[in-house]
């Protein structure tokens, strides 16, 4: 009977283990990883588990030989999220706003200052020799600094009130479908620049409320800070103080901001219209919203007057006068100083400082928008 010689299973697997050749490629595309073992995972160690319950699945005396796991490059592309592009589009927005508010307030701080005197005072008639007056005897006697008094409260006031301004019209004109789909919708558009004002101004009007009293006052014998302010307004004149003027300015910035976006987004659309680029050049967009500004201001500048002498009442002494509500203020306004005298007194000096201011601002804003959008989607490359 012939022997019959049969390798055994140890040499067998031992022949077998001699030169292992276990190798695993793992490719990542985003967050789904496939291997030669199907596998699905977002991040390398669930890729190194996936290694190590291979080689616990293995009988003992497979595993007595060296398995060797080459190394893996694992390249993760970052997709990113329609939440997370809203929120980088508001982030954008807030900031574009709130540089492009400081820096047009600043710059016509003084103009400002000059026109809200006149605003509120019934016994000067305004004129630019005035307007020139009263600068230079603000220079004499308080010092070059004092044509800026009471920015440090319109910093306090604009910065959050640009900022939500125009990350508010951002979302009403998304909410509103303005213009969506290439349409003319002319209506949405005003209607979603005015939406964008009242929200910014009911939730920074106390600012603007002291912001007003020190550009009235003198250091010397009003506020010395805008804290002070507060403190007095609350301590001598109760907290509904703070809000006194303020359904005058939702009136008056239903047509001012409805008429300054509306403005400033048609002249955009007609120039994209006319040579076909929709990112027109600084001084476009200055001029463009010079044109904004006029019109604003122009619309709205009836009830600017009523809300600065319902802010000022008490601090108005030389009057003397008293300006209860809305009608009241507009009937008085009327009999006494008239229609150009007194709901447009200074409106020249607004056709100076209001299309400066607007033109500045709206194309701050885009400009700054522009180059932070940029630089996110470079981030966001990189990564």
């Amino acid at each position: 009977m012939k022997s019959c010689t049969c390798p055994q299973p140890e040499s067998a697997m031992s022949r077998l283990l001699e030169k292992p050749n276990i190798t695993m490629s793992i490719k990542s595309t985003g967050s789904q990883l496939s291997s030669t073992m199907t596998t699905s995972s977002a991040t390398l160690s669930s890729d190194l588990d996936d290694a190590e319950t291979l080689r616990t699945q293995l009988s003992p005396s497979e595993t007595s030989g060296a398995i060797s796991v080459p190394a893996t490059t694992v390249t993760i592309n970052v997709t990113v999220t329609p939440m997370r592009q809203k929120i980088d589009q508001v982030v954008i927005s807030l900031i574009s706003g709130a540089a492009a508010g400081a820096l047009a307030k600043t710059v016509i701080a003084p103009l400002d200052r000059t026109k809200i005197n006149f605003q509120i005072r019934n016994d000067v008639p305004f004129s630019f020799r005035a307007s020139l007056r009263y600068l230079q005897n603000t220079y004499a006697n308080e010092g070059v600094l004092a044509l800026w008094r009471g920015n440090s409260a319109t910093m306090a006031r604009i910065v959050p009130y640009a900022a939500i301004q125009f990350t508010a019209h951002e979302q009403w004109r998304r909410i509103l479908h303005v213009d969506k789909d290439g349409s003319n919708t002319k209506g949405r558009r005003f209607l979603a620049g005015s939406l964008a004002g009242i929200t910014s101004q009911s939730l920074t009007y106390p600012l603007d409320l002291a912001r007003a009293r020190m550009a009235v006052t003198d250091r010397y014998t009003g506020y010395r800070t805008l804290r002070q302010v507060f403190t007095k307004i609350w301590l001598e004149e109760g907290p509904r103080t703070l809000f006194r003027g303020y359904w005058a300015t939702v009136l008056g910035v239903i047509p001012y901001a409805g008429t300054s976006f509306f403005t400033y987004e048609t002249l955009k659309r007609e120039y994209y219209e006319m040579v076909g680029n929709n990112k027109p050049n600084t001084l476009v967009s200055l001029a463009f919203g010079a044109a904004a500004g006029a019109a604003g201001q122009t619309a709205s500048y009836p009830l600017d007057i009523v809300r600065r002498r319902m802010q000022t009442m008490r601090v108005n002494t030389a009057a003397g006068d008293r300006y209860p509500s809305i009608l009241e203020t507009l009937v008085k306004i009327y009999r006494e100083e008239g229609i150009k005298n007194g709901f447009y007194k200074g409106l020249s000096m607004n056709w100076i400082k209001g299309p400066i201011a607007v033109g500045i601002s709206f194309s701050t804003y885009d400009l700054i928008k522009a180059w932070l959008t940029e630089l996110a989607n470079l981030r966001r490359v990189e990564k």
